[in-house]
């Protein structure tokens, strides 16, 4: 029992940290923001002059029938409603642009965050979930902003402008109203809590049927190459039905609290008015202005108590946004800028295992790739080729050891600069919902040198089945290049590696989704682009590695045999058996 005190303070704490945090966004548009506040505290006065404008409206107008005062109450009243709609203008508009503008940086913020962050952040979180939290979670931040301060800024001073001119006409009657407010406030706390609990349980139901939706789309030739259509179907459903549930508790716990809140500002309510009635010193006017006060705060008081769902439910959206801008980008202390790379590339004892892995992917391996030669590396799958290969652009830092480009550790090379005398084509050919052009010219935002362009196409064989399409280079490739087959792909994949025209090339199983005629193809252009360059190359086709300078074979993460295609065959170890069981397959 001890603990709560404490625990609640710093639920109090982290509340306004996380607020603060997020208000720091709209900081930059204070003069907007301004603006805003400048409408509501207007706004919130046009109440109170209503209410005032009915004491002498019923003393002086209906009781005692003054001319004065029956000529100038109508316009009045109409004037103090056209500063109303001015006001209530003003404020919502200035406060919504400012969201908007807030919305903006923090969803800019976060992508340009998500696109700087390491491999293995990748590795171990959903893509539905980042999804879910730059698309749903930033809106719900956007409305804490919006509605939020809208809502509490304005209503806010409309009831502390009502309740200040509520005690101006009988401090007792106020007091009265007021007597129930710690119950209020009880009511509020507890609303507050299980509101930020189930706003967090409806984000992540958010985030699991992005995941679902996203593999289902994705995967949609396996799951109906293997009948899994109801198995997707009942996966969605079994996320969409947690939406639903956590949705409806949040809608009861809102429902239930404010209708409670409002029956103990009626019972005050009730009361005032009660006493009001036995009172002898109290006019017609006065309790008319005093009641419709009384009134008027009844509205903006709901809605500060359905707010508070608004601003919880921002907050923990806040709270998961926040999380992710805080994870630690790519690690780069290098500070080396390497001016001309011959690309000369050297692995000295790296060890590297994977975070979340239990065993090591690499043990001390060592080797030397003299500028313009071809290695290739070999093996099995999980043998460590690919992991290899992920080092030398820094996707991940090694366990041990070091890898030296140019005699230069990698790890003192800016990450820019190393990545940027770098050439890949990966094993999963990734294109864009772009241009076949702007595909193969992607990189820096930077003009399309065309004459570069126009050799890398021709070297990839593009330009043969782009001619047949009608808008050419220019025609887009749809989603993950769904709209080219898996060949033609991978030959746009190769023309961008050829288009970056890098003094190292990295081929990861580079020509394992091309026809015969078409890797032949290939083959000769990586053969006159490998000229002068250090290529990387790495296939579980060992036809494809027979004139590299020298290949390595690896076993469970080691370098098991290395040499030349005809002196590993002369071996007659691993190699020699990985080639006679590939041609015996073939």
């Amino acid at each position: 029992m001890t603990g709560r005190p404490e625990a609640r303070a710093s639920d109090l704490s982290g509340s306004l940290r996380l607020y603060r945090r997020l208000l720091g966004y709209a900081w930059p548009y204070k003069l907007v923001f301004l603006a805003a506040l400048a409408g509501m505290i207007v706004m919130s006065g046009t109440g109170a002059a209503f209410a005032a404008l009915m004491r002498p409206l019923v003393d002086q107008g209906l009781v005692d029938k003054d001319p004065e005062m029956i000529r100038l109450v109508p316009p009045l009243i109409i004037a103090i409603f056209f500063v109303r709609i001015f006001a209530n203008f003003l404020a919502e508009y200035s406060i919504h642009w400012v969201g908007r503008r807030v919305t903006y940086d923090l969803r800019q913020a976060l992508f340009a965050h998500l696109v700087r962050l390491p491999a293995q952040f990748y590795d171990v979180t959903p893509t539905g979930g980042l999804i879910s939290r730059l698309i749903f979670n930033i809106e719900q931040i956007s409305r804490s902003v919006t509605d939020a301060v809208l809502v509490v800024v304005r209503d806010g001073l409309t009831v502390i402008a009502l309740l200040g001119y509520m005690f101006y006409l009988d401090w007792r009657l106020t007091v009265l109203f007021l007597v129930l407010a710690p119950v209020t406030a009880l009511l509020m706390r507890a609303m507050s809590r299980r509101f930020r609990k189930t706003s967090h349980q409806i984000q992540a139901s958010v985030a699991d049927i992005s995941q679902v939706m996203r593999e289902a789309a994705e995967g949609h030739r396996v799951v109906k190459a293997f009948a899994g259509e109801k198995a997707e179907i009942n996966a969605f459903g079994r996320a969409n039905e947690q939406n639903r549930r956590h949705a409806m508790r949040k809608v009861a716990v809102s429902s239930i609290g404010i209708g409670l809140l409002q029956l103990t500002a009626v019972v005050a309510l009730a009361v005032v008015i009660q006493f009001a009635m036995m009172s002898s010193d109290i006019t017609a006017g006065v309790f008319v202005s005093y009641v419709t006060a009384a009134t008027l705060i009844m509205n903006p008081a709901k809605q500060l108590t359905k707010i508070n769902e608004v601003i919880q439910t921002g907050l923990a959206a806040a709270q998961s946004a926040f999380t992710l801008l805080d994870e630690p980008p790519e690690t780069d202390t290098g500070a080396v800028r390497l001016e001309r790379v011959r690309g000369r590339i050297e692995y000295r004892h790296v060890h590297f295992r994977y975070p979340t892995a239990a065993v090591p992917a690499l043990h001390d391996i060592s080797f030397t790739v003299e500028p313009g030669q071809t290695l290739a590396l070999v093996g099995l799958s999980g043998s460590g080729k690919t992991t290899i290969a992920a080092l030398l652009p820094r996707f991940y830092r090694v366990t041990s050891g070091e890898i030296r480009v140019d005699e230069v550790n990698i790890d003192e090379i800016g990450l820019a600069d190393l990545r940027s005398h770098i050439a890949l084509v990966g094993q999963e050919t990734l294109l864009f919902d772009d241009s076949i052009r702007r595909n193969i010219a992607y990189g820096p935002d930077e003009p399309v040198d065309e004459a570069r362009l126009d050799r890398a196409v021709r070297a990839a064989h593009v330009l043969e089945f782009a001619a047949q399409l009608p808008e050419g280079l220019d025609t887009r490739v749809g989603e993950r290049g769904a709209r080219l087959s898996g060949g033609q792909r991978q030959r746009v994949a190769i023309a961008r590696a050829l288009y970056k025209d890098a003094p190292i090339l990295i081929l990861d199983e580079a020509t394992s989704a091309l026809d015969t005629e078409s890797e032949r193809y290939v083959q000769e252009a990586m053969a006159k682009l490998r000229e002068n360059r250090t290529t990387l190359v790495i296939a579980h086709r060992l036809s494809t590695v027979e004139r590299a300078d020298r290949i390595l074979v690896l076993a469970k993460g080691r370098i098991v045999e290395s040499g030349t295609h005809a002196e590993l065959l002369a071996r007659e170890g691993v190699y020699a058996n990985l080639y006679r069981r590939q041609f015996a397959e073939a």
